[in-house]
């Protein structure tokens, strides 16, 4: 590299718009060397320390003019070699420091770099990337299985499976389960386990818990060539406190706040990136390009952005407020526009999903109309709800009805995901299935009934491993799954539950095509609480194409139960929670229903059907007779 392209993308790098820094900061091959790059500007000295040279202060890197950025060239090093900088800073100290660009690290607890280049991966995922990039996902199923990597299954030794084995087992159970996608915990570089990965040292390397980045590459492959997308977790917000990591990097706050009281995170013992920093904005935004672009990710969630939007969000900080008088922090704000901006000009068709637990407004509307830029967000609320209403005694649920619909008055004010994730189902929080009420066959009653219920709500969906089959015992992030559960019978039938209710979802346009558009939701059955039932229909684009949910909250079956249809005509029952194949009683379903004629509630006919005891029905239009003239209707 010249001087001149080299002054260029320091330039870049310096005014935080270098968004593929990877190619230039970090270890890259020269020809038959090695050029090592780094940003340490108030370091003294830089040096190029490793297994090359016996980890001596032989190799001082060159200051390149007024930029900040050492680097050096050298043949000594050699592919597979662990290496770090060593950085004299300008009281004297010396320490050794990790390569903030390492697309490769040794095993933990150590946390020396690997010198490598980026490999030159021949993608054979082209016809995944057409068919994502003519399908926005706004308007097509998205179904999401929660995995933390470690944790899913081990070999027989107990160890953690590699990159390869992974895909031959993961990748044929997600599809087999019928899941759009599947979003990993973080697989950024981490020593922690306990962290589950959340605190992040190498944010261009994926774990070598479970093999290099090659084998990565090939995991993501694929699963596109199985027609499955990835999300992955990533922490823009926080980095680890040890100190030959990126903390103080070259002796004074590098990549934190200079100040200490906004570059101190309290409730996750880390330190917080100064995201008003250009060249922070540059790493950062870099690293997002480096998942999505270079390894083919479909997605990032962004973990913790209420974290970035507040500047009293930590525990503490209560009363922190900027230069006018608000707790906003528009350092952090502006930086999260800049980067779904910046993601969204590149990666039009990608996922950018906002893990944001406040009620901040438009988090996923344009920037341009004052919004964060993203164009999903974890619907927090819809959760906390749902699961509060399902582990209630549903003796008493009629009193708290008001659970399961307050989200119909806010479910269209973003674009949301509906999550069941990993963060419900820990630190004694018990699984989904151990939160349900009741004796064994009730718990799974319930949970087969939630289920319907979150696939029926407007919004994408996401669910975190062992749920689909009921797990008994909470996730543990040291041990794999109870794949023994599924020797039991009810928890085999739970299984074939969620896998049905996912094909089910994937194949009627109604339950997502419609998701942010409010005609794609009619109410149907919400305004009586005592008889504990809840009714609504999803629509697709064409108006014949509806799906009916009907729910009975309360173990007690319901005779003669009217439930109202926008259209005259037969309708067929499409699934049933309570038949015996998922766990259920019945033996045989209800088949077809016939209108009778007379209006219900807002709609102008009506079907009769037994209401199973704790149970949800989802019914079809079979034969339509009589057409209703919605558009009409809609602008009355």
């Amino acid at each position: 590299m010249d001087e001149a392209e080299f002054k260029k993308r320091a330039y870049l790098f310096n005014t935080g718009n270098y968004f593929e820094s990877y190619d230039f900061f970090g270890c890259h091959q020269a020809g038959e060397q090695y050029r090592f790059t780094v940003w340490a500007p108030h370091a003294k000295s830089v040096y190029l320390v490793g297994d090359f040279n016996d980890w001596e202060e032989n190799l001082p890197l060159k200051l390149v003019a007024d930029t900040g950025i050492w680097t050096i060239t050298t043949g000594l090093a050699k592919a597979g070699d662990l290496y770090k900088f060593g950085i004299l800073d300008q009281q004297g100290h010396y320490q050794l420091k990790i390569d903030p660009y390492a697309f490769g690290f040794e095993h933990k607890p150590g946390n020396s770099a690997r010198v490598m280049d980026l490999p030159q991966k021949k993608w054979r995922d082209e016809a995944w990337l057409a068919k994502r990039q003519a399908n926005l996902p706004y308007k097509q199923p998205l179904n999401i299985y929660e995995v933390h990597l470690g944790s899913w299954r081990k070999n027989a030794e107990g160890n953690y499976l590699s990159y390869d084995q992974i895909a031959k087992e993961l990748v044929p159970y997600v599809q087999k389960m019928g899941y759009s996608h599947v979003e990993f915990m973080p697989l950024m570089e981490h020593l922690l386990d306990a962290s589950w990965g959340y605190q992040l040292m190498g944010y261009f390397a994926p774990t070598s818990r479970f093999g290099d980045l090659d084998g990565f590459l090939e995991l993501i492959e694929a699963f596109h060539e199985a027609d499955i997308g990835v999300i992955m977790d990533w922490v823009p917000g926080h980095f680890i406190r040890n100190t030959d990591a990126l903390a103080a990097y070259d002796g004074t706050p590098t990549y934190e706040y200079a100040d200490y009281n906004r570059a101190n995170n309290v409730r996750w013992g880390s330190w917080n990136f100064d995201l008003g920093k250009a060249q922070v904005q540059s790493f950062l935004i870099s690293s997002a390009m480096f998942w999505l672009d270079y390894c083919h990710l479909d997605g990032l969630r962004v973990d913790a952005v209420s974290n970035m939007l507040y500047l009293d969000y930590d525990a503490g900080k209560e009363g922190i407020v900027n230069e006018y008088g608000n707790n906003a922090n528009i350092e952090g704000q502006n930086f999260i526009k800049k980067l779904n901006m910046t993601v969204f000009k590149y990666h039009p068709d990608i996922l950018m999903i906002a893990e944001e637990s406040s009620a901040f407004p438009k988090v996923t509307g344009p920037v341009d109309k004052g919004g964060l830029g993203f164009n999903y967000k974890w619907n927090m609320g819809w959760m906390h709800d749902t699961l509060d209403f399902f582990e209630m005694d549903p003796l008493f649920r009629h009193d708290h009805f008001n659970l399961l619909t307050f989200s119909f008055m806010y479910m269209y004010d973003e674009q949301f995901v509906l999550p069941f994730s990993h963060d419900e189902v820990v630190h004694g929080k018990k699984s989904l299935m151990h939160k349900m009420p009741g004796d064994r066959y009730n718990q799974f009653a319930n949970l087969r009934t939630m289920m319907v219920y979150m696939i029926g709500h407007p919004g994408k969906k996401l669910l975190f491993m062992g749920s689909e089959w009921g797990q008994f015992l909470e996730w543990r992030y040291w041990s794999p799954l109870e794949w023994v559960d599924l020797k039991d019978d009810m928890n085999q039938k739970m299984q074939h539950f969620s896998q049905t209710l996912n094909q089910l979802y994937h194949d009627e346009p109604a339950l997502w095509q419609l998701d942010h558009d409010p005609s794609g939701m009619d109410i149907t059955n919400a305004d009586d609480p005592e008889s504990s039932t809840l009714g609504f229909i999803r629509r697709s684009e064409v108006a014949e194409d509806f799906v009916i949910f009907a729910f009975n909250l309360v173990p007690v079956e319901k005779q003669h139960f009217k439930i109202p249809v926008p259209f005259a005509g037969t309708y067929t029952e499409v699934l049933n929670t309570e038949m015996i194949d998922f766990g259920g009683t019945w033996t045989k379903g209800q088949g077809d229903f016939k209108t009778t004629g007379q209006a219900y509630k807002s709609e102008p006919d009506s079907i009769e059907v037994i209401l199973p005891a704790m149970s949800a029905l989802i019914i079809k239009p079979k034969q339509l007779t009589q057409a209703r003239n919605f558009s009409e209707e809609d602008e009355l």
